[in-house]
C-alpha cells in the first residue's frame, strides 16, 4: 500500500465486525491479533470470546498473530465482554475479545481493550489499522515468540467486583426471585452464579453456551424475549433480566411481564447513581427522559455521538461517574468505564432492596417517555442518502451531532446509519406515544421511498 493512499477503515463504532471465513478470514484475523500487538508492544495481551461457532477460529486465529509478534497471551476462554474489560483493568494490560455481541450467529468480531479496561479510542484503532495495512508487523525470532497460557477464577473476581458497588447483604436479605435469559451467550455462567451468590432464587432460560443463538436472536428486544416475557407473567418472580451475546446489556422485565425499555433503566439508575453537581453522560439517542432527571437531582448532561466508546471515553474526560446508552448498555464508573450487562442487574436489584420497592414502582417514578425504534436495510450508502433526508428536513429545527436529528415541540426523530450493519437506524420520541409513533414512521418511509 503506497503512503499516499488513503487508509481503509477496518474498526466500526465497535471493533470489526464481519462475517467468518468472508470478511472475518483466518489470515486477516491473525493479520489483526499480529498488527494490535506490534502497535501494543506489551509483553503480555489478554484474549477472551463469547460462545458464537466461530469463536475458537477467530480467537486461536488472533492469539497466533499475537504470538508471532513475540508477545505473550492468556487466555481468559468464554467470558462477557466487561468481565475481560476488568481483568484488564485490574491488571492493567491490555486485551483483545471476539465478539459481534447483539448481531446475528453468522457474524463476529474483533475488539481492542486498553489497559484501563476501557474500548480502545478511535485514534489508537487507526494506528493499528496502518501497522495491518503497511504490513509494519513485528515478527519475533522462533526462540522469542510467545507463549500461550489460560487464567482461571476470572468470573469469579469480576462479579467480587460488581458487587464490590451494591449491597449485597442487603439483596440477599429480599431473597429476590429471578428470572434471568442469557441468550445462550458469554453470561451463561456469569450472572446465574452473580444472582446465587446474592441469594436469589433463580430461574435461567437459554443458561447454555450455543453459538447458533438457536433459542432466541441475541439482541434483547421485545419480540425476541417472550419466552422470559411469558415466564414473568405468571406472577411469581420479583424481576426478569436479559442480556446479549456478550452481556455487556441488560434489559429488565417486571413483575407483571411488561418490557422495561433500555431507556428507563438508564434514567432510573441516573436517578438514583448521579449525585448533584455531577455530570453524566449518554448519546443524543437516549430520551429527554433522563434530561429532566439530570434537571431535577442537579446534574449536567452531556451528550455525545451514539457509541459506547465514545460516552465512555467522554466520562473518563469529564469525570463523569454515570452513563450509558438507551439500549440497555449501562456505564458505572465507579465500577468501570465500560458497558457492563452485571453491573446494571446488580444496580437495578440494590434499588428495588434499599427502596423495598417492586422494580414497576420504581420505573413509575421517572418521566415517562416512549422512543419506538425501527431498522431500514440500505440498498445505497448513507452519503448517498443523506442529501436527500437533509433536503427534505430544510426548515425545521435538526442537530447533526450523529446522522440527523430532526426536533419538534412535542418530540424528535433521530435517523442515523449503524456502524456495525447495513441498516439505518430511525428512532421517534415522544412523551405521546402515538406522536413517536408517527415520528418514527415518517422517516421509515422516507428512507425507504429514497432508496425505491
Amino acid at each position: 500500500m503506497s503512503p499516499d493512499e488513503e487508509i481503509p477503515r477496518l474498526f466500526g463504532t465497535n471493533g470489526i465486525r464481519g462475517i467468518p471465513n468472508d470478511d472475518l478470514t483466518v489470515e486477516f484475523s491473525s493479520d489483526v491479533g499480529k498488527a494490535a500487538a506490534s502497535y501494543f508492544d506489551s509483553p503480555i495481551i489478554a484474549v477472551g470470546r463469547d460462545t458464537r461457532v466461530s469463536g475458537d477460529m477467530i480467537s486461536s486465529a488472533v492469539v497466533s498473530g499475537i504470538l508471532s509478534s513475540g508477545t505473550d497471551v492468556v487466555d481468559l476462554g468464554v467470558l462477557p465482554t466487561p468481565a475481560l474489560q476488568y481483568y484488564c483493568k485490574v491488571n492493567g494490560i491490555y486485551g483483545i475479545v471476539i465478539t459481534a455481541s447483539h448481531n446475528p450467529p453468522q457474524f463476529n468480531g474483533i475488539k481492542c481493550v486498553d489497559k484501563d479496561g476501557t474500548e480502545l479510542e478511535r485514534s489508537r484503532e487507526e494506528e493499528i489499522e496502518k501497522v495491518y495495512h503497511y504490513r509494519e508487523f513485528k515478527n519475533a525470532a522462533w526462540e522469542n515468540i510467545g507463549t500461550y497460557s489460560r487464567a482461571s477464577g476470572v468470573i469469579e473476581n469480576y462479579i467480587s467486583g460488581v458487587l464490590s458497588h451494591v449491597d449485597a447483604d442487603s439483596i440477599r436479605g429480599k431473597k429476590l426471585k429471578v428470572a434471568v435469559d442469557t441468550g445462550n451467550g458469554a453470561s451463561y455462567f456469569s450472572t446465574p452464579y452473580m444472582l446465587s451468590v446474592l441469594g436469589c432464587s433463580i430461574t435461567t432460560l437459554n443458561a447454555n453456551p450455543d453459538g447458533k443463538f438457536t433459542s432466541r436472536n441475541s439482541e434483547p428486544k421485545p419480540e425476541n424475549l417472550t419466552n422470559l416475557i411469558n415466564l414473568m407473567k405468571t406472577g411469581d418472580f420479583d424481576i426478569g433480566i436479559a442480556h446479549d451475546g456478550d452481556a455487556d446489556r441488560a434489559v429488565f422485565i417486571d413483575e407483571n411481564g411488561n418490557f422495561i425499555d433500555g431507556d428507563k433503566s438508564l434514567t432510573l439508575i441516573t436517578k438514583r447513581a448521579a449525585r448533584p453537581g455531577e455530570k453524566v453522560v449518554t448519546p443524543i439517542s437516549s430520551s429527554d427522559a433522563i434530561d429532566e432527571v439530570c434537571s431535577e437531582i442537579g446534574s449536567e448532561l452531556i451528550r455525545t455521538k451514539v457509541g459506547a466508546p465514545i460516552v465512555s471515553r467522554t466520562m473518563i474526560r469529564e469525570k463523569a461517574l454515570v452513563g450509558g446508552e438507551e439500549n440497555g448498555g449501562i456505564i458505572y464508573g465507579r465500577h468501570q468505564y465500560c458497558r457492563d450487562g452485571a453491573m446494571a442487574a446488580a444496580l437495578v436489584m440494590d434499588l428495588m432492596a434499599k427502596e423495598g420497592k417492586k422494580i414497576s414502582d420504581l420505573i413509575r417514578e421517572i418521566p415517562d417517555y416512549t422512543i419506538v425504534r425501527s431498522q431500514v436495510h440500505l440498498k445505497k450508502k448513507w452519503e448517498e442518502i443523506m442529501p436527500s433526508v437533509s433536503k427534505y428536513v430544510q426548515g425545521r429545527k435538526t442537530d447533526e451531532t450523529d446522522g440527523i436529528k430532526v426536533i419538534e415541540e412535542y418530540g424528535w426523530a433521530l435517523i442515523r446509519p449503524s456502524g456495525t450493519e447495513p441498516i439505518v437506524r430511525v428512532y421517534g420520541q415522544s412523551k405521546d406515544g402515538k406522536k413517536a409513533r408517527e415520528l418514527n414512521r415518517e422517516f421509515v418511509d422516507l428512507i425507504e421511498g429514497i432508496q425505491s
